[in-house]
């Protein structure tokens, strides 16, 4: 997750109703998007979802999609409820949208906010229950607002209007069939935007298989690498580790390095976010080794410093605490160590802040 979204959280608590409404378009310009996007920067480029619109293979994947609320098996979890009827899982989420809010937000990584901000739009719920969570009652409680697909459609189209580079779906894991449905819609509507998909990780490779073609970026969290600290720490995921990782490495088979345009604004590709814990216990320096050698010296990684005892963190001492300067320091070392060429330009300038005051 990003370094300001604690801050986002706190904003939205008190004023995030009113984004929620799909005509509400504080602040937007009509046509902002298409000046705005790739196309004005790359010329022909067109989104991943409105190629395979072309081809008559969009609308299928959606129909596909929607049967898996029915024996619900969009995530490792592999619950089983029928979402359709109502049942929930783990996450607590049946098949009606619930979005927090929607909003340009300009604490994503530099190549996704530009200069007009990253399109974002919070889900609530989540497969993942970490008990560190920084937007807990958003993940956690289910806060916000239900919407139909149509609606999130409307938002997307709200969020291009207002000049944004990117559609930034945040926790999009449990919501899947319904976001490319309402990308289908919003195609009709006229959206010429990335889809980037921001997730915890905690995937199921078979789902990631049939977003090819459809997500343009991928922006995935590598929490954990031990399973032992994930069963602890990430609602005893154990799993999460090897999902994450084979997850991961499907995304990257999609859409292979960040492709950006020549404005620096990303178009296409993986970036990847690692959360530098206290005690090591995401497990830094396996994951620095892990993307060298099994994704690319040039992937996109952003190693975060913004680590905060939320939620129910407390109550884990090894995790009851902020990270240290060293500790993130290490980090960086250690992923310059591996050879990674590619790091966070924000992440590079913590890290040389640091330093210098250690």
């Amino acid at each position: 997750m990003s370094a300001t979204r604690r801050d986002f959280l706190k904003q939205f608590l008190a004023c995030g109703a009113m984004l929620l409404l799909p005509g509400s378009s504080v602040g937007s310009r009509e046509g902002a998007g298409a000046e705005n996007g790739p196309a004005a920067n790359g010329g022909s480029w067109q989104p991943g979802y409105a190629l395979l619109e072309e081809k008559g293979l969009l609308s299928d994947r959606v129909d596909k999609a929607y049967a898996l609320f029915e024996n619900c098996e969009l995530c490792p979890r592999r619950c089983g409820v029928n979402r359709i009827k109502g049942e929930t899982g783990v996450c607590r989420a049946t098949d009606q949208l619930v979005v927090y809010s929607r909003q340009p937000h300009f604490g994503e990584e530099l190549p996704l906010v530009g200069n007009r901000g990253s399109g974002t739009i919070f889900f609530s719920n989540c497969n993942l229950r970490c008990v560190f969570c920084q937007n807990w009652p958003i993940a956690h409680e289910g806060r916000g607002r239900k919407v139909s697909d149509e609606q999130l459609a409307d938002m997307m189209i709200d969020l291009q209007n207002m000049g944004c580079h990117n559609i930034n779906l945040v926790t999009p894991t449990h919501v899947m069939p319904n976001i490319l449905n309402a990308a289908r819609i919003a195609l009709k509507k006229g959206l010429r935007l990335p889809l980037c998909y921001n997730t915890g990780g905690y995937e199921r490779t078979e789902c990631i298989r049939m977003l090819d073609g459809i997500v343009d970026i991928y922006l995935p969290d590598l929490k954990f690498m031990d399973p032992e600290e994930a069963g602890r720490y990430a609602g005893a995921a154990d799993d999460y580790p090897g999902k994450a990782r084979a997850a991961i490495a499907e995304m990257h088979r999609q859409g292979g390095d960040t492709v950006v345009a020549p404005r620096g604004i990303a178009t296409r590709g993986l970036m990847v976010r690692h959360l530098v814990m206290p005690n090591q216990v995401a497990g830094t320096k396996d994951f620095v080794r892990w993307v060298a050698e099994n994704l690319s010296a040039d992937t996109y990684v952003n190693i975060m410093s913004q680590y905060r005892v939320e939620h129910r963190a407390f109550e884990y001492p090894e995790i009851a605490r902020a990270i240290k300067p060293e500790e993130f320091v290490d980090a960086i070392d250690r992923a310059k160590a591996a050879g990674l060429e590619n790091l966070d330009r924000r992440s590079l300038s913590q890290y040389e802040a640091m330093k210098r005051r250690m």
